[in-house]
């Protein structure tokens, strides 16, 4: 990994994930009555969690509007959830104000060109492993991991590494 993904990592108090296509494969699944539903994956919540025990935040900016993502942040325990915002910009101003940081101290995690105002305000900006190709020369680094199959896990991991944390995380689990 390069030197200078571990350094802007290191500054980071602050990540923001996208949610379709970042947290979720990017499938939407509508019911006959226009019910929504939406697939998480496990391992990304896990990961999330540890990331918030080791004292970084998370926070939520989305094009979207569901109550599916209400219900799975409320159960990770996110509280910066901003729904309906396809300028995501205004949000982040707004996070930055209300989470009292500089942008330099946040990430932010995308996959698709509605992401890249944020993406060039922030101190790390990251792509998920299958993102669309226009937006690859805005990211700082990208998972190898696609949209909701690891992606969001490796950026906790990548975050806490840096941060010299990961370890004590994995340790809770007896994990070496």
């Amino acid at each position: 990994m390069e030197e200078t993904i571990l350094e802007k990592a290191k500054n980071v108090r602050l990540v923001i994930f996208d949610v379709d296509g970042v947290l979720t494969d990017g499938t939407l699944f509508l019911g006959d009555s226009g019910e929504e539903y939406k697939s998480f994956y496990s391992r990304d919540g896990l990961g999330m969690k540890m990331l918030q025990k080791s004292g970084i935040d998370i926070g939520i900016i989305t094009g979207r509007t569901s109550q599916v993502v209400v219900h799975r942040m409320r159960s990770l325990g996110i509280q910066h959830v901003y729904q309906g915002k396809v300028d995501k910009l205004p949000a982040f101003k707004h996070l930055c104000e209300k989470a009292a940081l500089l942008p330099e101290q946040i990430a932010y995690v995308g996959d698709d060109v509605v992401d890249v105002p944020v993406m060039k305000a922030v101190g790390l900006s990251i792509a998920v492993g299958d993102a669309h190709p226009r937006i690859l020369p805005y990211a700082d680094w990208q998972t190898t991991a696609k949209g909701g199959r690891g992606a969001a896990r490796e950026v906790c991991e990548l975050l806490m590494q840096a941060q010299d944390k990961l370890d004590a995380q994995l340790a809770r689990y007896a994990v070496e």
